[in-house]
């Protein structure tokens, strides 16, 4: 009974951040599938957007645990920067990783492509005209009109421009 005594304030607010993580959780799933559903975006991307934002929410929990819990901040500062250490030089090589995410969490909110549409990549030196077989977290999947399928990162797509061939819901061809 003295430990619910001395941190009552502290297991109400913890509580409250449960409570307003599992809302919040719920409400951003609901959201980004109101929006794939009406944006005709497939189940797979959908649920790895989710992943994403769902990560972004459990960052922030934590970040508001340890307010509430009363860390000291030295301790808080040496957990991070061992962390940081970590993570930076296992990522250093690796930094295309991140910018591949967040280029597949804007290519499944606002690109104008979508899954079977054929696109035309421009790039001087390798250009691409194909059909888009499937977009991932880090990679594009396209096919060519030879059969070849070749694999592109997303944040090169938003650096390249691209036309859209022939859209894969309307049918419809447009000229280059």
């Amino acid at each position: 009974m003295l430990f619910l005594n001395d941190f009552t304030r502290e297991l109400i607010g913890t509580g409250i951040v449960l409570v307003f993580l599992i809302s919040l959780r719920i409400i951003s799933t609901k959201l980004v599938r109101r929006y794939a559903k009406s944006s005709h975006t497939i189940e797979h991307r959908t649920n790895l957007v989710i992943k994403y934002i769902h990560l972004l929410i459990n960052i922030l929990t934590v970040s508001a645990l340890i307010i509430i819990w009363g860390v000291q901040t030295k301790d808080i500062f040496i957990a991070l920067s061992s962390i940081t250490t970590v993570v930076g030089v296992a990522m250093f090589a690796q930094w295309s990783i991140l910018s591949n995410i967040t280029s597949g969490v804007i290519l499944f909110f606002s690109f104008p492509f979508k899954i079977g549409d054929v696109i035309k990549i421009h790039d001087k030196d390798f250009p691409i005209e194909a059909e888009i077989e499937d977009i991932g977290a880090f990679h594009v999947y396209l096919r060519t009109h030879t059969g070849e399928m070749v694999i592109f990162p997303n944040n090169l797509l938003l650096q390249k421009g691209i036309s859209i061939m022939k859209n894969h819901f309307d049918d419809t061809e447009f000229i280059d």
